[in-house]
């Protein structure tokens, strides 16, 4: 399922600045120590973010240089950031280029794909990825991803994994408690997939909503995706409750006129087989 469309009454504001800083940089959400020439921007009364804290880290960087390129990825792409850089020379900031949404990067170069230098960039690009990745430890991630919510659509866990376990990044996947294959970090990593695939949340980024509100906007979806996406993932202990709650709802729901007593002692006696025999034997017996 893709993204919910942006409601009419949603404008998207102007453009969201990243600034590439030259001195050392600290992020006043997490506590991270950025240092020298980190990605920040800057939120009123939250100081400087990180791009991961800024729930900006789901896009692409797009340097300056080819105009008809970067027209055509900004008007794909539902959230972009303008990225700046402080020139001493100049005395001012200039433009670096944008970040973009990898879908709206690859529409964009699939309408240049005429240009051979476009093709280059991309397979350039794509070489970049796959050095970031730890092959190995994302395919671990991804079946972990797949064991605890097997009903994410098929491939949709590769590029969760990849996505949260790229090396720079400092994503969930990069964590201690990702690489030992914790259930909430592998939740969180499907969380934050959900929340700007499957929903309006980057439309809402774009729009100026503070963050807080964005996220509890697209919750209820969020919850609802991870729910039907964890379907047959239950753990022994929760099959024996579930088992535990459907004998219960079988005495409340089947008449097989059995002596309470006996109900209670002989719960062996409530196996699919037995109640379907008893039923059957009653109902003969009623004919």
């Amino acid at each position: 399922m893709g993204k919910t469309s942006i409601s009419p009454s949603i404008k998207k504001s102007e453009d969201i600045k990243v600034f590439i800083s030259h001195r050392d940089s600290k992020c006043d959400e997490c506590g991270e120590q950025l240092g020298r020439q980190a990605w920040i921007t800057l939120e009123k009364n939250k100081g400087a973010l990180c791009l991961a804290c800024a729930d900006l880290d789901e896009l692409v960087f797009l340097p300056s240089g080819e105009a008809a390129l970067t027209r055509r990825a900004r008007k794909h792409s539902v959230l972009s950031a303008v990225v700046l850089k402080f020139s001493r020379a100049r005395g001012r900031y200039e433009r670096q280029g944008l970040l973009v949404e990898e879908s709206a990067l690859n529409e964009a170069e699939a309408e240049c794909l005429a240009d051979a230098e476009a093709r280059e960039r991309r397979a350039e690009r794509e070489r970049e990825r796959r050095a970031e990745l730890d092959q190995g430890y994302v395919e671990r991630f991804a079946k972990r991803i797949r064991e605890l919510f097997p009903s994410c659509p098929p491939k949709r866990e590769v590029q969760i994994a990849e996505h949260a376990c790229r090396k720079y990044s400092g994503r969930v996947g990069r964590s201690a408690a990702a690489r030992s294959f914790d259930e909430t970090a592998v939740r969180l990593a499907v969380a934050a997939h959900i929340r700007h695939r499957e929903t309006n949340y980057d439309e809402l980024l774009a729009a100026e909503w503070d963050r807080a509100d964005a996220r509890a906007q697209v919750t209820h979806r969020v919850d609802k995706l991870l729910r039907r996406w964890q379907r047959g993932a239950l753990d022994d202990e929760s099959r024996q409750k579930l088992k535990a709650k459907d004998r219960m709802e079988a005495i409340e729901g089947i008449k097989v006129g059995l002596d309470p007593a006996i109900v209670l002692n002989n719960f062996s006696l409530l196996s699919p087989c037995n109640l379907a025999f008893k039923t059957g034997r009653r109902r003969r017996i009623a004919s």
